[in-house]
């Protein structure tokens, strides 16, 4: 099957509400394709604006690689000497009724722990405790753009097992904090302009025109209209998730990252950062099942050998037809999904705007397309 009836057969089995694509190397894009309407009258495609959440993760990975390399940053820096507040959140070990256990952290945390998501947050999503504390206590999500949101609870000590939530969003309080500016602003000068995502924002203003729609599968198993956004405006941005922008854009960013630090001329890491920036961080531990807590996400799982470089999860076996050993991914809560494979010089996107995140009818185009892209050559 080609990529084209792959993406089209999606949208007609009802898979996905609409879908874009997009593959390339290091040399540019080979394939851009698209079914389905990302908004009433409004054929989705390639400069289509997106919500990309959790995609935003990479750009606050490299963020935190830039001062790495600089030399203005360690990832063996103990968070508490960039954000002294770090040492006042404790560790969550139970409720006594509906009284949070509380107790201090055993181990200090380091901004390595925060790149690869071992620093002991995770979401309200895949982790009981996490709701549950919040219920307790009225404690906001981070979805909230509140900075108080960043005081999660941790769930485990840093540096002791993976699990995912809000550590990027400190990770770019400590980009702010060390660098001086906003992070909005780091990122527009040190990584957008110089790579050229010219439709890649921290505010839709000036892209509402294509901005798709976010639908959620409901109880009949067709698509609804569903309101999802980052918060605008908001006390902190949150680059766990705070980032809007267009296939073509974030296709950008995975050339950027073919290219070994470098993009049209625009070197933004040395070799030395780029291999720093794209080896496994993580000392030894490994990604761990996602098991979700909301209705709005499936779990997901990753081969057991997956670990975590500063941008993404990093996959260290091959998989039959598909991905090769070395290739990074993630995605985005909306089912907007990357990876970049070096051995093979090809990377690709896959994107909508859909919940619950992962779901099997998603999965299942995610993995004909990727079939279909390295059956392509």
């Amino acid at each position: 099957m080609s990529i084209d009836e792959v993406l089209d057969e999606a949208v007609e089995a009802g898979q996905v509400p609409f879908v874009v694509g997009v593959t390339g190397n290091s040399g540019g894009v080979t394939y851009r394709g698209a079914a389905g309407m990302a908004a009433p009258e409004r054929p989705a495609d390639a400069e289509t604006v997106f919500r990309i959440f959790s995609m935003t993760k990479a750009i606050g990975g490299l963020a935190a690689a830039i001062l790495v390399d600089r030399r203005e940053l360690s990832l063996d820096t103990p968070i508490a000497d960039v954000l002294p507040a770090w040492n006042d959140l404790q560790v969550l070990e139970g409720f006594d009724g509906d009284t949070p256990r509380l107790r201090p952290q055993r181990t200090q945390g380091t901004i390595r722990h925060l790149v690869t998501h071992t620093g002991g947050l995770e979401y309200e999503f895949w982790n009981n405790d996490v709701p549950r504390y919040m219920e307790a206590t009225g404690h906001p999500s981070i979805l909230s753009g509140l900075k108080v949101s960043l005081n999660y609870p941790l769930t485990f000590d840093p540096g002791t097992r993976w699990g995912y939530g809000p550590s990027i969003d400190w990770l770019g309080q400590a980009v702010e904090a060390v660098d001086g500016r906003r992070i909005d602003a780091f990122c527009q000068e040190e990584i957008f302009e110089p790579l050229g995502m010219d439709s890649t924002a921290f505010e839709p203003d000036g892209l509402e025109d294509r901005l798709a729609d976010v639908f959620i599968r409901g109880e009949d198993g067709t698509f609804g209209p569903m309101e999802l956004a980052p918060p605008p405006n908001p006390e902190v941005y949150g680059m766990g998730h705070a980032l809007y922008s267009t296939p073509n854009d974030y296709f950008r960013f995975l050339r950027f990252v073919l290219n070994r630090g470098e993009l049209d001329g625009n070197r933004l890491l040395s070799e030395g950062g780029f291999a720093t920036m794209t080896a496994d961080q993580m000392n030894g531990l490994r990604f761990e099942t996602m098991v979700s807590s909301s209705p709005i996400t499936d779990d997901l799982v990753l081969p057991d050998d997956t670990v975590h470089s500063m941008i993404a999860t990093l996959h260290m076996s091959d998989i039959e037809g598909k991905r090769s050993a070395g290739t990074q991914s993630w995605a985005g809560v909306c089912n907007t999904h990357y990876w970049i494979d070096p051995a093979k010089d090809l990377a690709a996107l896959i994107m909508t705007q859909s919940l619950p995140f992962v779901e099997p009818p998603f999965m299942k185009t995610y993995d004909a397309f990727e079939r279909a892209v390295y059956a392509a050559g």
